[in-house]
This record gives structure tokens, sequence and C-alpha cells, in this order.
């Protein structure tokens, strides 16, 4: 399956760039590029892709706030932001405005392509660097000694396998973890998006990360 992408940046070099690297791969078509979010909704309007590469700092709308327009009137694309802000609080915005991605500019190739093939499927990926600093927040709260969560009612199994999405695990690698069938973990995930009223595992992980609940 091909994935069409759109790329938005206002700086032209790093889009043609970005535009060349993924123009590259075969299984990747470039559907369009632009340089605002003005442009930019007009094109996904368009041409629909699958997934849009977001740069945050802009004139005009930035893509923090393009991020929710496009959750919001698109809610088929994924949206992966692609910036050089290695902080916390933008990273925690940028999931809040519906994003399932976070590379930094300064990452290797196949990191941002590995983000558009995990956005694709309605995953999430973040950076590993990012990643680190996630963990490092869970344990200053922590430390704090602030509450994690009340986890809404779920069970501890339910709990224990919700750590495991949060950490990015297939629900093979599940399975194998906690001695259960990948039909029962998926059972289980079922009855945690029931539970949480969530609809995917992007949101999931989502939830997960929101709570505080990351497993070392």
């Amino acid at each position: 399956m091909t994935i069409r992408v759109v790329v938005v940046d206002d700086h032209t070099l790093v889009r043609q760039g970005i535009v060349g690297l993924l123009a590259s791969q075969p299984d990747i078509d470039v559907a369009g590029h632009a340089g605002n979010a003005r442009d930019a909704m007009t094109m996904i309007a368009s041409v629909s892709p699958d997934v849009v590469l977001m740069d945050i700092a802009m004139p005009g709308q930035n893509g923090l706030d393009a991020t929710r327009e496009i959750r919001d009137r698109f809610p088929a694309v994924q949206v992966v932001v692609v910036t050089i802000h290695d902080r916390e609080d933008y990273l925690f915005q940028a999931l809040r405005a519906g994003a399932v991605g976070y590379v930094l500019k300064g990452a290797e190739v196949q990191d941002l392509l590995e983000a558009v093939r995990t956005a694709q499927r309605g995953e999430v990926y973040l950076f590993p660097s990012v990643t680190k600093k996630l963990v490092a927040d869970f344990l200053r709260r922590s430390q704090a000694g602030e509450d994690r969560t009340t986890y809404d009612g779920l069970t501890a199994r339910e709990r224990e396998i919700l750590g495991l999405i949060a950490q990015g695990l297939t629900a093979n690698e599940i399975a194998t973890a906690v001695f259960l069938s990948p039909h029962t973990v998926q059972s289980h995930r079922d009855h945690i998006m029931v539970k949480l009223g969530l609809h995917s595992k992007a949101a999931l992980i989502k939830y997960a990360i929101s709570r505080g609940l990351i497993e070392l």
C-alpha cells in the first residue's frame, strides 16, 4: 500500500529535502507540500493524504494549531510533528493537539521514515530522545509523590497490558511477556478501550502518557 504524504514547512530547503527523501521510497507518494498552514489545509482537502508532516514554527497559524484543525476537519489524516524543539512542553502540546508522532529535525533518515510508516498504521511514534524525556518526567513526578493515575476502573491485568502498550509493544510481544495468547491480549485491549472511551492504539498510548504510565 502506498502512503500518501503532505509536507508542511516554511523553510524551502528543509521542505524540499524532506520531499526528496520521501519521494525516493517505493511505498511513499508525496501528494504535495506547503509553506504555511493555510495552503496546507487547501492541499489536504484536495489530495486526501494519509500522513501530514508538520513543522511547529511557521508564520501565521503555527503547526500545533494547524494540527488541531487537521484532526477536527480531517480525522482520517495522521499528523507527525517534525521540529527542532527538543522540549517536553512542545511534545505534550503536540500530543494534546492530536499528533501521533514527534520527530526532531536532527533525526536520522530512518527515524523519519519509520515515523511516517508508523503513523499510517494509526500508531504513535516518538523520537528516542523524546521518550527519554517522558521517562525523566515520570521519575520527577514519582519522586515528588504526585498521583500517577486512578486508571479509571481498569483491572490489575488491564493496567499491566496498558503499561506494555505504552512501551510500544505489539500484541504478540505482549502475549509473550505476560504468557497469554495474542487473542486474549487483544480482548484485554478492547476492554481497556471500552472502559476508557478510546478508539485506537494511538489514543491508548496518549492516555498512558498523560497519566505518567511509563514502564522502565
